[in-house]
């Protein structure tokens, strides 16, 4: 099984902390949409299994119209064969939820929303710059389920400067509330190239402390596990039934074709990198001669990007893996854990390493200790 991703690089406004890439210019969305169609065909011996997952992601997929979306995905079920119980999902921003979008995009296929939610508080969106207030996102999501969605995620983000704890289990709790079956959370990361980083460096902008951010991530995790959510990956929460397809593809090392510029592949032997500059993808595919780059992945490279993503899940690292897939001798992975193990941030059950919640706190840390470079 496989599955595709296409990156949809417009948004209405610049999010002041994100980094994807994505372009306020809508001018080119129509041109964009032909030419993800376009690679599709072109790259159509990428994969040969089936298709299990779709997602739309961005930038703001949203923006597409729904003719747009029903476009790309009737092309997708021209050139694969899509499971019948297949996950579509695609990313929207409160502000572009109405009730026709949503039966829109329902016909088109569209069975899965990922709502980007990140506050309830209108002060915080504001520092965030994102372009919806806090009734309308919660409204959102009552309109999703008038449309017959049920299977929805909604993310939120901790570690924002006046968040706090009070604000922050508020905001936990009015998704648990909304009965939402999915939560993504995800720390405040300052990265040097947006407005957050910008005004960071001019020493206009303050950081939470590290101990609060912690103490925010601590609490997400007992608040969701007390309302029945399972933690199957670190920043991910599910109620039974309800664990991203696709974004478990990822992490589980399931192959997948990724559209649009910036937009990742994997086929288990090499990672593709589409060039991150709509004119230059726009015009490379129309010439057939997209522009990207390859990395060969070595068996070294493979096993790091196990121990990377394998970890932050609660089905861990499996030993076996590292003789049977990557050719690799078990002992330098199990010394190496035996340290974390002694200090409690992980456990061995039979053949599987896995993090312990206190070792989820530095999950990136422990992860880079089992790197061979």
């Amino acid at each position: 099984m496989s599955g595709i991703y296409i990156h949809v690089p417009f948004c209405r406004q610049a999010c002041h902390y994100c980094d994807f890439h994505f372009s306020t210019n809508l001018s080119f969305k129509e041109k964009m949409v032909e030419a993800i169609c376009m690679e599709l065909s072109q790259r159509k011996s990428y994969i040969n299994e089936d298709i299990n997952t779709i997602y739309f992601g961005g930038g703001t997929p949203s923006l597409l119209l729904v003719d747009e979306v029903k476009k790309i995905i009737d092309e997708i079920r021209k050139l694969y064969k899509i499971n019948d119980n297949a996950e579509i999902t695609i990313e929207v921003n409160p502000d572009d939820i109405t009730q026709k979008y949503l039966r829109g995009i329902k016909q088109a296929g569209i069975n899965r929303l990922s709502i980007g939610v990140q506050a309830f508080q209108d002060n915080l969106l504001t520092l965030l710059n994102r372009a919806h207030n806090s009734e309308k996102a919660i409204n959102s999501i009552k309109e999703a389920r008038e449309q017959g969605f049920y299977n929805i995620t909604a993310d939120l983000i901790y570690g924002i400067p006046g968040l706090g704890k009070g604000k922050w289990e508020e905001n936990i709790q009015t998704l648990v509330d909304l009965d939402i079956p999915h939560i993504s959370a995800y720390a405040l990361t300052i990265e040097e190239k947006t407005v957050l980083g910008k005004r960071l460096k001019k020493g206009h902008f303050t950081p939470e402390e590290e101990e609060i951010v912690a103490l925010q991530f601590e609490d997400l995790i007992f608040l969701l596990e007390r309302a029945s959510y399972e933690q199957y990956e670190i920043s991910n929460f599910a109620k039974e039934g309800y664990i991203a397809r696709h974004n478990s593809s990822y992490w589980l090392g399931t192959h997948y074709l990724g559209l649009g510029p910036s937009a990742h592949s994997f086929n288990g032997i090499s990672r593709q990198y589409n060039i991150s500059n709509n004119h230059k993808y726009i015009e490379g595919i129309n010439i057939s001669k997209p522009e990207f780059t390859i990395e060969q992945l070595t068996d070294l490279d493979k096993a790091n990007e196990y121990f990377l993503t394998r970890l932050r899940t609660k089905w861990g690292c499996d030993l076996g893996d590292v003789k049977q897939k990557f050719n690799l001798e078990v002992n330098y992975y199990i010394d190496t854990a035996k340290s974390f193990i002694e200090d409690g941030f992980m456990i061995k059950e039979d053949n599987f390493l896995k993090l312990t919640p206190k070792g989820k706190l530095i999950a990136d840390k422990i992860t880079e200790a089992f790197f061979i470079i």
